[in-house]
């Protein structure tokens, strides 16, 4: 069916302008639905703190949060304003939650998310850590772009990182709704070398299912010879010409990531390209 409801989280000027390269193509050839979400952040004040926050605070806060939104929704604006499918730029106070449970409120209705890969040096407080917890919490495709990104379109070519779980297939079958007609696909399995390939029938199944949905996919097994999966679906990328990786993120606990790491993490700190995390 394709992709008519696009999500692109905006939440500085700077990475909406990389952010709006990468979802107006993917609204315009799929004919979908654009929102531009942008949270304005409450300034809390807790209870039982004893203390006295000007007028001239407020204002000043306000004036910057108003400024932010112009900004973003010129952004936004000039990269729809020619386009015939429907765009819509949504603001949002975060209010008593985080921006970061705005997004995964929103999120829950869309058939993709777009994000900017973090940015410690223009984030707020309140949007910390937002692709993690959107990828976790909202059901929902999430595809993460790096800071400044100016790579090709998405869609054409493909790497599939494949292994046999939940969080691989649903990433499999939500990259068919990416994938343009006749796509180049690479199914890469990080294992123990090529010999095992034509006994890998887990990987052989979910290459030949991908072929017919009129895709061009091809099954690849390469040993990670002391690397990490992440450096290796990082240079198998970067080899293929992909634009897009696509993998099953947190398929462990966060008590395992926390002690062992996880190749989700890894992605998410040394991004090349976008990844595309389903979970």
């Amino acid at each position: 069916m394709g992709l008519k409801t696009i999500l692109v989280c905006l939440t500085t000027p700077e990475n909406a302008e990389t952010l709006m390269k990468v979802a107006v193509p993917l609204a315009r050839k799929h004919g979908a639905h654009l929102i531009g979400l942008h949270t304005i952040e409450a300034l809390l004040v807790y209870p039982g703190i004893a203390m006295h926050i000007p007028e001239t605070a407020f204002a000043k806060f306000s004036a910057s949060q108003k400024q932010d939104s112009q900004e973003i929704r010129g952004v936004f604006e000039k990269h729809t304003a020619a386009e015939d499918f429907i765009s819509e730029y949504r603001l949002i106070h975060a209010e008593a939650v985080s921006a970061n449970e705005r997004m995964v409120e929103s999120a829950r209705a869309a058939d993709l998310v777009i994000m900017a890969h973090e940015d410690k040096d223009n984030d707020r407080f309140d949007q910390r850590n937002a692709q993690t917890q959107v990828i976790r919490e909202s059901g929902r495709p999430v595809i993460v772009v790096p800071l400044g990104y100016k790579g090709p379109e998405i869609g054409s070519n493909l790497l599939l990182g494949w292994s046999d779980t939940r969080e691989s297939a649903r990433a499999a079958h939500d990259m068919l709704a990416i994938a343009d007609e006749g796509a180049q696909v690479t199914v890469l399995r990080v294992g123990k070398g090529s010999k095992d390939a034509l006994k890998d029938s887990d990987a052989i199944d979910i290459t030949e299912g991908l072929a017919r949905h009129g895709i061009k996919p091809t099954l690849e097994i390469r040993e990670a010879k002391g690397a990490s999966v992440a450096e290796v679906l990082n240079r198998t990328a970067f080899e293929k010409g992909a634009d897009l990786i696509v993998t099953g993120a947190f398929g462990h606990s966060r008590a395992y990531d926390f002690v062992l790491g996880a190749t989700t993490y890894a992605l998410l700190k040394e991004q090349e390209i976008p990844v595309l995390f389903s979970k």
